[in-house]
């Protein structure tokens, strides 16, 4: 009876413990020994991505590309913390969005403190999240692209 309990009990916990290890599969990784410096959240090894952060080095400018979602173009209101700028987005490639910010605005470096970035388009809105275990990788971005 305890054998059949314990199964049934382990079928019940299935589905969710099978949806964790294809979101812990997600993870920010740093390239920084070739040009251009990319930070990306993406899954290793898979051209899946959801967010890369491109720069040259020393040039102080990150290219945003949001990966998914629609495809849009205009004026982007860019957010994180207190800061804001705006920015001019444009579509990307296999649909989302791209646009570029400086690295040393204070947008960024409220990025870099708390992980958290909203990028709104018209209607169209998404929020790129590292996690704390990752700040110190978004941080040496910003002090790579710096110049």
């Amino acid at each position: 009876m305890i054998p059949i309990l314990a199964a049934v009990a382990a079928l019940a916990l299935w589905p969710q413990n099978a949806a964790a290890p294809a979101e812990a599969a997600w993870t920010w990784t740093l390239y920084s020994d070739d040009q251009p410096v990319v930070l990306a959240n993406e899954v290793p090894d898979t051209a899946n991505l959801r967010t890369t952060l491109e720069c040259e080095p020393g040039s102080s400018v990150a290219r945003l590309t949001l990966y998914g979602g629609e495809t849009g173009a205009g004026m982007a209101r860019v957010t994180a913390g207190d800061a804001a700028a705006v920015a001019e987005a444009q579509g990307a490639r296999g649909g989302g969005l791209k646009l570029a910010l400086r690295t040393d605005h204070p947008v960024f470096t409220a990025f870099g403190a708390g992980g958290r970035l909203a990028v709104a388009v018209g209607e169209q809105r998404r929020t790129v999240e590292v996690p704390a275990a990752h700040l110190a990788k978004l941080r040496r971005f910003a002090e790579l692209c710096s110049g």
